[in-house]
């Protein structure tokens, strides 16, 4: 007796409570189709998927996606005929469209007791979802121009991810929407301003595919391998830059630099090599190249691009050090029995060099000071010396 109680109140209950499920959705039909009060029915459909027995209920979804769509659509009216509305709440509504289509899709497309799935809404709401699209992008652009890079990304992120949802299954975005590449972009730079290199790197590869800000991607990218201390994806990216760019003030100072901090010279030498062949005469090539070769101890050819640096502008100072050091080094290497005239002529020649980085660069005396030094005692000046003497002392 007591457990034929314990059910039937157990019956009343769950009865009770589709009949209150009932209701509640009748009440939100009345609501959709009266267009007055929009906000309530949707209230009244979250409010059911609250109890976790409504979850998977795809008609709960649909009346809440029409909730939704209607405010929408009241809205896009509204700036159609160019009455002043709330943007944001315009654009928060599109992409809550489209969070809750895709969970109706997910929830309709479960297979059922044979394996066998046949979602009943996904055309329709595929195909209305395809026309809304445009906005979720401009959605990304209105919070971009807010400064809200976080928000911007997430209408970015949707955008693109609209092509892996099962939702829009044949419509292959990612090859036929030609506006991939570009909100791939902005998501990307939405990650850079984000200083989050994850963020940055998630969507770059299709971000490529713009090619009108390929140098920029290809900028954001290396620097996010860098703040990810992968040495080998951050050089290889430089390179991709510099190859595609080779004048651009980013990609080939970072990977001389990168090369150079290493002591790795043959590849720094290699990477200007490719520069001077796309502009033998350019000056910050002449001038790499000028100092890979005083690197690597190629004292000659440092001294051959310094004077053809110098006949290009004769107003850089540090290419007059690199003439004057390697003058000094060549003649360091001699030796001092055999080559006494040719180690003479040597500081000869690297005097004018040096004194002209001292005129240029005055504070650097720790650089210019030590070799004038050489210089004067090797040429025995001593008034030169002596005042060089006294500025070391110093």
């Amino acid at each position: 007796m007591m457990k034929y109680v314990f059910f039937a109140v157990c019956g009343l209950m769950m009865s009770a409570t589709c009949c209150a499920q009932r209701k509640q959705i009748g009440d939100a039909r009345t609501i959709l189709k009266s267009g007055k009060n929009i906000e309530q029915a949707e209230k009244l459909m979250t409010d059911l998927l609250k109890d976790k027995a409504n979850e998977d209920n795809t008609r709960i979804y649909d009346i809440w996606l029409q909730a939704v769509e209607k405010q929408y659509l009241a809205l896009n009216e509204k700036m159609y005929i160019k009455e002043k509305v709330d943007t944001t709440k315009f654009f928060d509504l599109a992409k809550r469209m489209f969070v809750i289509a895709e969970r109706l899709d997910s929830i309709d497309a479960k297979p059922d007791k044979n394996g066998k799935s046949n979602p009943e809404y996904r055309k329709s709401n595929a195909a209305k979802m395809q026309g809304y699209r445009p906005n979720i992008y401009y959605g990304g652009a209105h919070h971009l121009k807010k400064g809200d890079f976080k928000t911007a990304f997430d209408f970015f992120e949707m955008y693109l991810d609209c092509d892996r949802q099962p939702l829009f299954t044949g419509y292959d975005f990612m090859y036929k929407d030609p506006k991939m590449g570009e909100v791939a972009y902005w998501a990307t730079y939405c990650g850079y301003r984000m200083n989050d290199p994850v963020l940055v790197l998630r969507h770059a590869s299709t971000a490529q595919r713009d090619e009108q800000k390929l140098e920029y991607t290809l900028q954001y990218m290396a620097e996010a391998w860098e703040k990810l201390e992968d040495d080998s994806m951050y050089t290889a990216t430089l390179w991709q830059g510099f190859k595609k760019y080779p004048k651009s003030n980013y990609f080939f100072p970072r990977l001389m630099d990168n090369y150079n901090r290493r002591g790795n010279y043959e590849m720094a030498d290699s990477v200007v090599n490719e520069a001077l062949k796309t502009d033998t005469l350019n000056e910050l090539f002449l001038f790499a190249k000028s100092m890979v070769m005083l690197n690597l101890k190629k004292y000659g050819d440092c001294l051959k691009f310094s004077d053809q640096l110098i006949a290009l502008n004769p107003n850089l100072a540090d290419i007059y050090y690199n003439g004057g050091i390697a003058c000094l080094n060549i003649a360091q290497r001699m030796d001092s029995r055999k080559y006494k005239k040719q180690i003479k002529k040597m500081y000869e020649r690297a005097r004018p060099y040096m004194e002209k980085y001292r005129e240029m660069a005055p504070d650097e005396k720790d650089k210019w000071a030590p070799a004038l030094y050489r210089i004067y005692f090797n040429l025995n000046m001593g008034k030169q010396f002596d005042e060089i003497d006294k500025i070391l002392r110093k």
